[in-house]
């Protein structure tokens, strides 16, 4: 009896006092955690014991919290906590026994409250979490439309989703993951859009999953819900820090994963055509935004196929007609045309990454030396070729006209496999680096199991023309009709 009385003191309260705070100030060790605070007060003649984590909680809400309890009176005290919590002038306001729940709640910055001869704990969510400000991402910035973005804190990403969509039809499901972190993960989706055969799979494998924590976040949950050709480059999911793209992906029945600690929202199902958009392209009239889209188009096959096409006409000059033969070197080489282009590869990823930890107040003075020494430099000692260094500068270049990094590198993989099959195989070797790129394309899935290419594959002429073209928003025609 006693053992069995013991193991459920360890999973639920048992409406002791003296062993229910015991055991929180064990669990807890606040003697060790100077930012677990808890104090001992008198509410109607009962002892109660309140505990916060410092920094979650309004000091100025705890204290009319404090005034309200400690002025009851004998006469007036609830009888139990499901009877207490309804007194209590706060909106969100919970009761719990179980000590998994009351812990975790605890630690995620809730006020926990217990009071002598009641079997259940007070939950008041009174949290707030230390937060920068709603700004636009420095990575997904637009010529025009809205300014604000994602930030670290949860609730302020639902938020500002909620803002943009004001419908009963939304939903936002919140699970968590890691058996330390206990990451809070949200799953929001519109009721009456989604493929919901595809959202019990995601709910499916983000309750099933067994890791210590999410340390990376979002890229931590992405490898545990797609597990598949892991070899394959191609982006499997997209990434946003802007509320108006989550919110229009929501709304045409995607679903969009919000996880704690992280600034922007993961999309899925995602395909090829899903990552080259923009939000730019809707920002602007529809012949402007087809522009813009077919032009990233363009320049994301132009960084693919630059260099191994150049690789490939300087070791076969004969191919080039006389008009254009000012593109072939005109002194032999030094270093091979191979060499130069790996090289350069590799140095132009070493550049960006020095960017990135570069202070802000050495960048221009940095940037200017690099310049010099990588390009003048570089050229005249005869390690580069001029020609060379400009094309690789098109490419450094062009990369940046794609807002998704995955898609970037999966074209700089396959461009170095191209490189590497060219320079051995011929135009044989050409010809199988690009057929390997369109497998890799057409043959990988999306996280629903659907093709990464449709509307392509399964042709839908209607989709794929709105897909590749920027047309007028739905009922834009009719609105102008009705007012004339």
């Amino acid at each position: 009896m006693e053992q069995r009385e013991g193991e459920r003191s360890k999973t639920r309260m048992t409406g002791q006092f003296g062993k229910d705070m015991g055991y929180m100030n064990d669990t807890l060790a606040v003697s060790k955690n100077f930012d677990v605070i808890y104090r001992t007060i008198r509410i109607a003649d009962r002892d109660a014991c309140m505990y916060l984590v410092d920094g979650f909680c309004k000091d100025d809400l705890m204290q009319k919290l404090l005034q309200q309890f400690m002025d009851l009176a004998p006469d007036t005290m609830p009888k139990d906590a499901h009877d207490m919590s309804k007194g209590v002038s706060y909106v969100e306001v919970d009761i719990e026994d179980k000590w998994d729940t009351i812990l975790k709640s605890l630690l995620s910055g809730v006020f926990v409250l217990l009071v002598e001869g009641f079997d259940k704990a007070l939950l008041i969510d009174a949290r707030t979490y230390p937060s920068r400000g709603v700004e636009e991402p420095e990575k997904d910035k637009v010529l025009r439309g809205s300014k604000d973005g994602f930030v670290e804190t949860l609730v302020h990403n639902t938020a500002l989703i909620r803002r943009r969509i004001r419908s009963t039809d939304l939903r936002m499901e919140i699970m968590s993951a890691g058996e330390s972190s206990r990451t809070d993960i949200v799953i929001s989706y519109m009721e009456s859009r989604v493929d919901h055969v595809f959202l019990e799979d995601i709910k499916r494998k983000i309750q099933s999953i067994r890791v210590d924590s999410l340390t990376m976040n979002q890229e931590s949950l992405a490898e545990c819900l797609y597990q598949r050709r892991w070899y394959n480059p191609f982006p499997k999911f997209k990434y946003t820090e802007r509320p108006d793209t989550a919110a229009s992906q929501v709304l045409e029945g995607n679903i969009v994963i919000l996880v704690d600690n992280s600034p922007s929202a993961m999309i899925m199902p995602t395909t090829i055509f899903d990552v080259l958009e923009e939000a730019d392209d809707y920002y602007f009239p529809p012949i402007t935004g087809t522009y813009l889209r077919v032009t990233r188009m363009l320049i994301a096959l132009l960084t693919y196929l630059v260099t191994p096409t150049y690789l490939l006409l300087a070791t076969h000059s004969e191919w080039v007609p006389d008009s254009f033969s000012f593109v072939l070197l005109k002194e032999s080489p030094n270093v091979p045309l191979i060499w130069q282009f790996l090289i350069l590869e590799l140095a132009i990823d070493g550049l960006r990454l020095a960017a990135v930890n570069t202070p802000n107040m050495l960048s221009t003075p940095l940037s200017v030396m690099a310049a010099l020494v990588l390009g003048e430099f570089s050229v005249n000692s005869g390690w580069f070729s001029s020609e060379v260094m400009l094309y690789m500068a098109f490419v450094a270049i062009a990369n940046y006209t794609q807002a998704n990094y995955e898609l970037g590198y999966a074209l700089k993989f396959m461009r170095i496999l191209n490189l590497i099959l060219t320079e051995f195989f011929g135009v044989w070797g050409y010809g199988a680096g690009i057929l390997i790129t369109i497998l890799s394309i057409v043959c990988n899935r999306t996280v629903a199991h659907t093709s990464y290419i449709y509307p392509l594959i399964p042709f839908d002429g209607r989709r794929l023309k709105n897909r590749l073209l920027r047309r007028r928003l739905p009922g834009a025609a009719e609105a102008g009709d009705n007012s004339k």
